[in-house]
Order: C-alpha cells, then sequence, then structure tokens
C-alpha cells in the first residue's frame, strides 16, 4: 500500500502495534528502487499477511524522509510497537530480503509462549530451555500443584532473571516455619501484589537468615511489575528503607 505524511501514523506506526509493518522509502527516479521494489514485494505477499508493506514516495513526502533520516535511497524500516526495529540501505538481493523479514517474525517459542497453555509452555521451553519468559509460568504452574522440585529443575537453567531468582527464593523460603510468608504468597497467587508487598516488606526486618531470599523475591515481583510501574517505583524505595 502507498502511504503518505497524512496516514502514516495510522497505517505503520499504530498498525505495527498489530503486525509487522516494513517501509519501503523510495522514488520514482531511484533505480535500484525499481529492483527492490519487486522482491520486496514477493518476499512479504509470501507471508500471508504476517508482514505488511508501506510504500513511501520520498518526493512527496519530505517531512517524514527527514523525520527518519533517510538520506539515501531505497531505505526500508520495519516497525513493531510503534518504533524502527530493523532497517537496511540499498537494493538488497533476494535471499537477503528474505531473512530481514524472517527476523521481523515470532518465532515458533514465541507463538507457545503466547499460548500460555502447560503444553505450549513444556514445548517452548524444550526448544529454549533459558527463556525466562517460558519457565517462569511453567514453574508457577508447578508451583501451584506442589511440585516444587520440578519448577526447580526449570529455574536452575535461566540464569540473570531477576524473576526466575525471586521464584526459586520464594520455593526455599515456603519450606521454613520462620520467617512465616503464607499470607505474603496467599495474596500474591490472588492478584493482590500491593498486599503481597506490603507483607514482604515488613517482614524483612525480622528476617534475620532468610532477609536475602525475601529480598530475592520482592526483586523478582518488581521485575515482573517493569520499570514504569509506580508500585514498583514505590517498592524500590521501601526495599532500600528495609535494608539500609
Amino acid at each position: 500500500m502507498e502511504v503518505s505524511e497524512a496516514t502514516f501514523q495510522t497505517a505503520v506506526v499504530e498498525r505495527s502495534h498489530t503486525v509487522p509493518v516494513v517501509v519501503d522509502f523510495w522514488a520514482e527516479w531511484c533505480g535500484p528502487c525499481r529492483q527492490l521494489g519487486p522482491v520486496i514485494e514477493k518476499a512479504v505477499a509470501a507471508r500471508g499477511g504476517k508482514i505488511e508493506l508501506a510504500k513511501l514516495d520520498v518526493d512527496a513526502n519530505p517531512n517524514l524522509s527527514r523525520t527518519y533520516g533517510i538520506q539515501s535511497i531505497p531505505a526500508v524500516k520495519a516497525f513493531r510497537g510503534g518504533q524502527v526495529t530493523a532497517e537496511f540501505i540499498g537494493a538488497q538481493p533476494p535471499a537477503a530480503v528474505e531473512k530481514f523479514l524472517d527476523s521481523l517474525l515470532p518465532s515458533r517459542a514465541d507463538e507457545l509462549i503466547a499460548l500460555g497453555d502447560e503444553t505450549s509452555l513444556r514445548e517452548a521451553v524444550a526448544l529454549e530451555p533459558s527463556r525466562a519468559d517460558a519457565v517462569v509460568p511453567l514453574a508457577k504452574l508447578l508451583l501451584a500443584r506442589g511440585d516444587q522440585d520440578g519448577a526447580l529443575v526449570l529455574l536452575r537453567e535461566v540464569p540473570g532473571s531477576f524473576t526466575a531468582d525471586g521464584l526459586t527464593a520464594r520455593i526455599r523460603l515456603v519450606s521454613l516455619s520462620e520467617p512465616d510468608l503464607s499470607d505474603a504468597f496467599t495474596a500474591l497467587d490472588s492478584g493482590q501484589t500491593e498486599r503481597a508487598l506490603d507483607l514482604l516488606l515488613a517482614a524483612l526486618p525480622a528476617a534475620n537468615g532468610a532477609k536475602d531470599d525475601v529480598r530475592r523475591v520482592v526483586v523478582g515481583i518488581l521485575d515482573e511489575l517493569g520499570a514504569d510501574s509506580e508500585l514498583a517505583r514505590e517498592s524500590r524505595r521501601r526495599l532500600a528503607a528495609a535494608l539500609y
């Protein structure tokens, strides 16, 4: 589809929240553009709607050309989630275009994780054992039915994940009589995240030898909430005050 400065926001930026949109910045006088055009059009069409192609004439839309720093054409930019996530310049051979487009599509593991059921998550973990976004939800399912050992086996394969580390610490804490964090974990499992954080932070000063594991659980929850969460920001301040 042809896009312009009037339609770009809707057809490209907003649409890219649903499906990847590839923008071919071109001009009528550009020989390499005429070479690339049919190649990229054929490759996008072969992906059956999983990627959309937008063509933008740089001469007719100079403001957008400046906005996206177009200095040489053809220039191809891929939009996902409203942002440019990949790009290339110049006429590329078909194999390179195919590889570029494939990089924009979700992997098999991505698709399985999006489904979120146990069978799909197990298949995703089999494909990519260290993916925290597959391992953590699967470990939570196992933990919910009392399979702590199974959850720990999975979590050991995920290095560098605060969420996985926090869930591992929770499993260790469940076996302790002191501190008694059962109310905190019940609140967490029922979606009462703020109450769970209140209880965990209140337990920190008297946690003694378990203090570091309580901290890990809190940090894992904050990691899941994300950097933009006001609850996470406030809880980080409270965590720092409780520790130091």
